[in-house]
């Protein structure tokens, strides 16, 4: 699996904005979120549109405004947010797996991409960014990533 720039800076800036709202400190801006990860500040404002698209998080105009959490971080799986600005998890020449048609011996293929797409889910879609902001994982996904194979760069 290829997780984007885009991907990548989204989940760093919502993870400072659910910090924030635990804290209740109000909307933060994008050239605090930008800043406090290192992210460029026009690349982060064309995720937060995608974001918010999504329902992820919203915007909140005038003096004091910024950009919030549109539902609760517990909510809010990264598989959400990797869907909200990169499209489905998986996808095969730009089609869902399930949509994909082989021909002779590569049909074997459709039920590989399938599996992969199954095991991406159970990751992604048991990590909360509420989590993430705690700086916790759910024991499945704390343990897989304890393995010793899992660290290898295979």
């Amino acid at each position: 699996m290829h997780i984007s720039a885009k991907s990548d800076y989204a989940l760093r800036a919502l993870i400072v904005m659910a910090r924030s709202a635990e804290d209740s400190d109000g909307p933060l801006t994008a050239e605090a979120m930008a800043t406090a990860q290192e992210i460029p500040q026009n690349f982060l404002l064309a995720i937060l549109a995608d974001l918010r698209r999504s329902g992820i998080v919203r915007s909140k105009r005038g003096q004091g405004g910024g950009w919030l959490l549109g539902r609760e971080a517990s909510q809010i799986a990264v598989a959400d947010v990797i869907r909200a600005v990169d499209g489905p998890l998986v996808s095969v020449h730009g089609l869902r797996p399930e949509a994909v048609s082989y021909r002779d011996l590569a049909v074997i293929l459709q039920p590989v991409w399938i599996a992969a797409r199954s095991s991406l889910r159970e990751v992604l879609e048991a990590v909360s960014l509420a989590d993430l902001a705690a700086g916790r994982l759910p024991e499945t996904v704390r343990e897989r990533s304890e393995t010793e194979d899992a660290w290898e760069p295979r």
